[in-house]
């Protein structure tokens, strides 16, 4: 449905302006590459069990379940902020649902904690985000430029988003469990651990990482093909081509509107950076926020980096608001869980005012709005 819809609106954009769907499409298609590239790196690097051993580790140090909910949280953030937001829902929920159940404790709060860390934590690097990515292009920095100005916001984004979900699920953190920790799933630290290093320094160092990450996806996986070690099935389920065409199909149609209509542009010039931020959060749950990043930043936005905040952290409200909800809810029943989205809502609700307020008042203090 959704993959029909992108192809129409694609094709109607085409039909009216091709010059302007052409330049609408030069913008969006690189984070389109960028996430399958981590998509196809994060496939190799579970096959390993690199994330299954990272969550047993925590499991058995954590010494309580508010201490087993830190380290989730700490784990979620950086994978995110490495291998991008998409990559952290569809690998670490069944993650974070096995270390829970390793140690007798109830998994909502991590799995709570996985899909709302994801989101707010993607602010940190411009591939952690596609929507980074779009709005990016328009400012013409490296990786190490964007973590500098962005990093003071995705601090207090991660720790208030970890401390209203923290203190939302307070009472089953406070349940003991019961499981045994002593035991530890075997990993093997090969080519998974040597595509994570390298599509960590090439994202972090690279302008335009798009290309050379996917080719390191493609690589990999194609050598574990080759070696008979994954399916196409399973590449095909995790990259969900259909979900990834509609929104860039959807994405280049608010793309090509928003060149031929100057209404999103003069909109954002007469606004603050508070304002710009509740907009895109605003955006992201009504078109969701790759279109809605495609809508807002087909022209220069005054106020890029605020912008950025309400796209990535905005989504946490609903369901619509960002691919992540998607495949965070089909990881999760693919693990056996089955987390409430009114209850996960609930808290974005709640926690999403706190840490967009938090993330725009670090860029207006450190000039980076």
């Amino acid at each position: 449905m959704l993959a029909a819809a992108g192809v129409l609106g694609l094709a109607a954009s085409f039909s009216l302006n091709r010059h302007l769907t052409g330049s609408a499409a030069s913008q969006v298609w690189s984070p389109f590459v960028l996430v399958a590239g981590l998509l196809l790196v994060g496939l190799v690097a579970e096959g390993d069990g690199l994330f299954r051993t990272a969550g047993s580790h925590i499991a058995r140090l954590a010494p309580n379940g508010v201490a087993l909910f830190v380290g989730a949280s700490v784990l979620v953030a950086l994978v995110t902020a490495v291998l991008n937001l998409d990559t952290s829902v569809v690998f670490l929920t069944p993650v974070l649902a096995h270390a829970a159940r390793s140690r007798g404790d109830d998994e909502r709060p991590l799995l709570y904690g996985c899909l709302l860390l994801s989101n707010a934590g993607s602010l940190l690097l411009p591939g952690s985000n596609l929507t980074n990515l779009i709005v990016a292009g328009h400012l013409h920095v490296s990786g190490a430029t964007f973590f500098s100005r962005m990093a003071p916001a995705w601090v207090v984004a991660v720790v208030v988003t970890a401390i209203v979900v923290g203190i939302g699920e307070r009472r089953t953190l406070r349940t003991a469990g019961t499981g045994d920790r002593s035991r530890r799933p075997p990993a093997t630290y090969g080519l998974g651990l040597v595509a994570v290093t390298v599509v960590t320094i090439l994202v972090v160092a690279l302008r335009a990482p798009a290309g050379p990450v996917a080719s390191v996806g493609m690589l990999v996986v194609g050598i574990r093909l080759a070696r008979r070690r994954e399916s196409h099935h399973r590449v095909a389920e995790v990259l969900g081509l259909p979900v990834l065409v509609g929104l860039f199909g959807v994405a280049v149609a608010l793309g090509t509107l928003g060149r031929s209509w100057s209404g999103p542009a003069t909109l954002l010039s007469h606004l603050d950076a508070w304002a710009t931020a509740a907009t895109a959060a605003a955006a992201s749950v009504l078109f969701n926020n790759l279109p809605a990043a495609s809508l807002l930043a087909s022209r220069v936005p005054p106020r890029p980096y605020a912008l950025l905040v309400g796209l990535d952290i905005g989504p946490n409200l609903f369901v619509t608001g960002s691919l992540a909800w998607i495949l965070w809810l089909r990881a999760a029943r693919s693990a056996g869980a089955r987390p409430s989205v009114a209850r996960a809502s609930l808290l974005g609700v709640l926690s999403v005012p706190l840490s967009m307020a938090a993330a725009v008042g670090m860029l207006v203090l450190t000039g980076s709005h």
